[in-house]
């Protein structure tokens, strides 16, 4: 038996003559669901909708999926430990990394990290958390459908455990990040034990995909914001203290504390370094173009390129002084803390550039009372019972004794694309909306 291709639900094989492999079934199984469809309707950065270049969701997964398999590929091929695994959490399959990354945003709901806010502080007056992590799961293991199975999309142990980048009960005190109990306890828990993964690992293949979702980020975002005018090329920009002050701010604050890159650095250091950054990431601008003519589209493309395969290039496996293994950025056989600093100096530019922009703080607050009335609906049982479509409601009635109906609410909004949102919205609390007859 291959411990990381079983699947949880073993009584729901169908007898099929496809002699496709279990990754490839895998693989089908997410890009065929209507939650990987539902990505292209789900705000990135820039609310969905807001036009035909900028990221939604779905094309960050995308762009994710094809650098992590083609870094998987080279760790593969290339890295001594890779040859010989000595353990089912330290391989790394390219087939395995793709799905992980199709499938690491699922869970996130409409209106971007604003949505995923709002749904934790509703859900917390209850007793529950909402997690955008957690929710990938719930998803994957129990909300979607697939013929012949009542648990989710079924997918292999090795998938599911490289999707799982953060291997924590959310009940279990001070996690903020992981996976709800009953997902946990119904199969993700069994599974890291049959491997005998220890304790708050995670496997080499989730740990990439993880890393090349940071890479994405740090560099397809500011293409965006570039694109939209939002981080403005010019030397005045670029200088200003303020945007220095602002990501030192953002480091600092960080929900998720500071990560490892900057155990030991002083504020004076770090805004030393930010500045650094900003002047190196300006002057290569710059450069790049001039080489390419003076033309932004051209630059912003190549700039792009240029980070992403810097990062990749330095991406591969460490000890992690604790009887595991790391992925992490490497150079002269060490771990290159000072590009994991750049990497998380560019994420953070990105976000004060763009989610802390006003403008975009007046739509996330519009999406903010959005959710907020829709979950007042639906949240009250009996009133909810007739608001939501009866395939919910009869799934409820089968899976009370398991999850509140504060849960069902809450995974039913999750759900929604950002226009599917508003249209709802404009439903119940606007005096007139189309027809009645449009599918939901």
């Amino acid at each position: 038996m291959d411990i990381r291709k079983i699947r949880l639900d073993e009584g729901a094989r169908t007898q099929t003559s496809e002699a496709r492999d279990e990754y490839e079934k895998d693989y089908a199984r997410l890009v065929q669901s209507p939650a990987f469809r539902r990505l292209q309707g789900k705000s990135q950065v820039f609310g969905a909708g807001t036009g035909d270049y900028y990221r939604t969701r779905l094309t960050h997964s995308l762009e994710v999926s094809q650098i992590a398999r083609e870094l998987a590929r080279r760790l593969q091929r290339t890295h001594p430990l890779l040859q010989k695994p000595e353990h089912p959490g330290l391989m790394m399959e390219p087939e395995v990394v793709e799905c992980a990354a199709l499938a690491h945003d699922l869970g996130h709901p409409p209106f971007g990290h604003k949505g995923e806010e709002v749904l934790h502080r509703l859900l917390s007056k209850h007793g529950m958390p909402y997690e955008g992590n957690a929710q990938n799961f719930r998803i994957l293991m129990f909300l979607e459908k697939r013929a012949g199975s009542d648990s989710g999309l079924d997918l292999t142990a090795a998938v599911l455990l490289a999707i799982n980048k953060y291997p924590h009960c959310l009940n279990e005190p001070g996690v903020t990040k992981g996976v709800y109990e009953m997902e946990w306890e119904g199969g993700i828990r069994r599974l890291r034990e049959l491997w005998g993964m220890p304790e708050g690992r995670a496997t080499l293949e989730a740990q990439l995909m993880d890393l090349c979702d940071d890479i994405a980020y740090s560099t397809h975002d500011i293409e965006d914001g570039i694109r939209a005018g939002k981080i403005l090329m010019s030397p005045g920009f670029f200088e200003d203290d303020r945007l220095a002050e602002l990501i030192v701010q953002e480091i600092e604050h960080d929900p998720s504390g500071l990560n490892r890159a900057w155990e030991g650095i002083g504020r004076g250091r770090m805004t030393e370094m930010v500045k650094r950054v900003l002047s190196e990431y300006y002057e290569q601008w710059t450069t790049v173009f001039r080489e390419t003519g003076k033309e932004p589209s051209r630059t912003r493309r190549e700039m792009k390129a240029r980070w992403v395969g810097l990062f990749a290039s330095r991406v591969g496996i460490l000890d992690d002084g604790q009887g595991w293994k790391r992925v992490t950025f490497v150079r002269d056989g060490a771990e290159d803390m000072d590009l994991l600093r750049t990497m998380e100096i560019l994420k953070k530019l990105a976000w004060v550039t763009l989610i802390k922009d006003f403008r975009v703080q007046r739509l996330q607050k519009r999406s903010e009372i959005m959710l907020t009335r829709l979950w007042e609906a639906f949240s009250d049982r009996e009133t909810g019972k007739l608001l939501l479509p009866p395939d919910w409601v009869v799934s409820y009635e089968r899976q009370k004794d398991s999850w509140p109906w504060e849960r069902l609410a809450a995974d039913y909004i999750a759900g929604m694309t950002d226009a599917y949102a508003e249209k709802v919205y404009t439903e119940l609390f606007a005096s007139r909306s189309g027809s009645i007859y449009e599918r939901d």
